[in-house]
């Protein structure tokens, strides 16, 4: 009968050891799970604007079908003078940012040059230009 009445006892304490695990087990999960959802993504450099009315300064390169690459404008003849100009304007203002707009026919690999060559002139926050697709000419 002893063990009985033992057995009718209620229980005074909580342990919180499994509570503690299946808490660090589930924030392990989240934190793997967000960040394969957010490497998902396509990384954006959007402008934010103020009403205080401070204008960004950009850098804009483009490159055209040809493979030739012009620096707000002007046609740059190197990756050396595409450098140059970038760290001038890098060192003009800190906060620059860059905006590739590559031709459709332009070829990866020169849009990652130029890209390369812009990132280890300093610069990191770069965006790409694009057109606004029209809804009915989107293929499924």
């Amino acid at each position: 009968m002893a063990n009985a009445a033992q057995d009718d006892d209620a229980i005074t304490g909580i342990n919180v050891t499994p509570l503690v695990d299946i808490t660090l087990v589930l924030l392990i999960i989240f934190m793997v799970t967000a960040k394969l959802i957010a490497g998902q993504g396509i990384p954006l450099d959007l402008p934010k604007a103020a009403s205080a009315g401070a204008t960004q300064t950009t850098l804009t390169i483009a490159i055209a079908p040809d493979g030739k690459i012009s620096a707000n404008g002007q046609p740059v003849s190197s990756d050396a003078a595409l450098a140059d100009q970038a760290r001038r304007a890098l060192k003009q203002n800190p906060e620059l940012r860059t905006v590739v707009s590559a031709s459709a026919a332009a070829s990866h690999g020169n849009v990652m040059h130029v890209v390369d060559t812009v990132r280890e002139a300093g610069i990191v926050k770069i965006a790409f230009a694009a057109d606004k697709l029209e809804p009915k000419s989107v293929v499924r």
